[in-house]
Order: structure tokens, then C-alpha cells, then sequence
């Protein structure tokens, strides 16, 4: 068996940016309000005529470009996203067509805001056991599109984007291991009940949630899987030198790093100004974090997701 390793990240977020100042004159709700409960300022929404495969393409570019890399290099494609551009085929075969690729195999993981977490394990189980040599994961969303705008619970919460990296073969371990989990039990907690039969809508075509249920369910998911990362590979929290985590509120990402007893200076956050972008927000968030500097090569990374199903899961790796 061998290794695979993070060699680039790339990312795109939508040109138009929704404040809080915006939502305050279209519901019920005040800045105050949304900071102070979640930590959000504003997200981005994506254009009338960009659809999920579009996000994806561009951060995808930027991450093979990032990697020293042509599209040519990739051998396989794995796209974690809920709002595909169509029933099918995959999102990751359109992606696929748009970057000019032939080879290799292509295909959608849907783990809710989990998804990039679940795709990044997959991909690195495939390279590791030889059968691909250089794969593209990517998490990409069109949150708005299942979105009632009418309700500031949720609403105000989400936006879109995508994020991608280049994960190829190495000699030495990039990803130390993975950990997945979900929970059948909690899926009435997040959904969207929404379909398509019979040329018609069936269900409740927006997002559901019981807020207090998904972060009660979301702090103690992300603390476990964390610390079963750690065991699994004989380390501890000090070990630890950056923590990447799904952002979905910044109570949750705070919590979970003074629960693992790591300093909030080691904590990368960008929902401030992007929001929860599903399976989007651990690739934004590495690529913001790559692109400042921040990550010195051989430090070691926990990345964290939690969303609908329940799901959950960590990836510890080393940059």
C-alpha cells in the first residue's frame, strides 16, 4: 500500500456577496442577531445562470494549477456536493467533461456538509492501493437553490462555493488516516425532503433543520472523531499544529477547539465572510489558509466535517 498526499487546493466563490445588512431588509432578522449566534457577516450566492459544476470547474483549475499540473494528470474525479447540477449524470462527470478529461473514473459522494471529508477519504483509498495515481476531490454548492429566503432560521446560515485539491501518490504518508461515522437515527434533524416524480416536486423542497438538535449532535461528533483520529495514530492534541473544520457556526468551531484543549489561534475560519457552504467549506477553508501562508510543509492538519444524515467524519494529515 502506499501513501497519497495534498500537492495543491484551489477555490471559487460567487461574485455577489449577501450581508446581513441585505437579509435585514428582506426578513425578520438584524446583523446582531446572525453574529451573534453563528458568527456570520455575509456569503456569497451564486449567479442565476452558474450552476455547481461551474464553481467546481474553476476551483478545480486553480488547484491543478496550484499542483504544477495539467488536467491531462488526473485520473480521477470525486465531487462531494447535495445540489448537483442535475439528477444525473454525476456532477463530477460533467466537471469531468468541462475540464477536457477522457480518462480515468468520475463520480458524486453526498454526505450533506460531510461530503468533502467522505470524498478526500475514498480518493485517498484509491491512490493508496495503486489503481490512480493523481486524483481532483471537490466540494462544491449551490446552497441558495434549496433555500426558503423567507426563513431566517436557516436562511441566513448558508451560502455557496467550491473548493478543490490535488491529492496524488507519495512515498511518504501525506494522510495519516481517515475516520467516517453517520447515523441513520438523526437524518429527520437536517434534510431536505424534496424530489422529482412524475415531471413533478414531491415533499418539502427546502432545507429543515432543528438547530438545537444539529449542534448538540455536531460538537460532540466533531470532539469523538477528532480524538479517535488522535488514537489512531498514537498522537495527542499538542500534536495537532492547525485545525480545519466544517464551518458551519463559529460556536461549534470554538467549542470544539477549547474541548480538544487547542488554542483558537490554531483554529482556520472563514464563515465569517462565506457562511456554511456544505461540502464546500474544508476545501475553502484549506485554500484560504494554503494561500496566506499560514501552513508550513510537515505540519499536521485535523480536518473535521459534520452534516445531514447525521454524518461525521476527520481526516489527520500532514502538509
Amino acid at each position: 500500500m502506499g501513501y497519497a498526499r495534498i500537492m495543491g487546493t484551489g477555490s471559487y466563490l460567487p461574485q455577489r456577496i449577501v450581508t446581513n445588512q441585505e437579509l435585514e431588509t428582506r426578513i425578520n432578522t438584524s446583523d446582531e442577531w446572525i453574529v451573534s449566534r453563528t458568527g456570520i457577516e455575509a456569503r456569497h450566492v451564486a449567479a442565476d445562470d452558474e450552476v455547481t459544476s461551474d464553481l467546481a470547474l474553476a476551483a478545480s483549475r486553480a488547484a491543478i494549477e496550484n499542483a504544477g499540473l495539467t488536467a491531462d494528470d488526473i485520473d480521477l474525479i470525486i465531487v462531494a456536493t447535495t445540489t448537483g447540477d442535475m439528477v444525473f449524470p454525476s456532477t463530477a462527470c460533467l466537471l469531468q467533461r468541462k475540464l477536457g478529461i477522457t480518462r480515468g473514473a468520475a463520480f458524486d459522494v453526498q454526505a450533506v456538509c460531510t461530503g468533502f471529508i467522505y470524498a478526500l477519504s475514498i480518493a485517498d483509498k484509491f491512490i493508496a492501493s495503486g489503481q490512480h495515481k493523481r486524483a481532483l476531490v471537490v466540494g462544491a454548492e449551490v446552497f441558495s437553490r434549496i433555500l426558503d429566503w423567507n426563513d431566517r432560521r436557516t436562511c441566513v446560515l448558508f451560502g455557496d462555493g467550491a473548493g478543490a485539491v490535488v491529492l496524488q501518490a507519495a512515498d511518504e504518508p501525506g494522510i495519516y488516516s481517515s475516520h467516517l461515522h453517520s447515523d441513520g437515527r438523526l437524518s429527520d434533524i437536517l434534510k431536505v425532503e424534496g424530489g422529482i416524480s412524475g415531471g413533478q416536486i414531491t415533499g418539502h423542497p427546502f432545507l429543515q433543520m432543528d438547530g438545537q438538535a444539529v449542534y448538540r449532535t455536531a460538537v460532540k461528533a466533531l470532539d469523538e472523531v477528532a480524538r479517535e483520529a488522535l488514537a489512531h495514530n498514537s498522537m495527542t492534541p499538542e500534536d495537532v499544529d492547525w485545525l480545519v473544520p466544517h464551518q458551519a457556526n463559529i460556536r461549534i468551531l470554538q467549542t470544539t477547539a477549547d474541548k480538544l484543549g487547542l488554542a483558537r489561534d490554531k483554529l482556520v475560519l472563514t464563515v465569517a465572510r462565506q457562511g456554511n457552504t456544505s461540502a464546500a467549506s474544508v476545501p475553502l477553508a484549506l485554500d484560504a489558509a494554503a494561500s496566506e501562508g499560514r501552513f508550513a510543509r510537515g505540519d499536521r492538519l485535523m480536518l473535521l466535517g459534520v452534516g445531514g444524515g447525521m454524518t461525521w467524519g476527520s481526516v489527520f494529515l500532514r502538509w
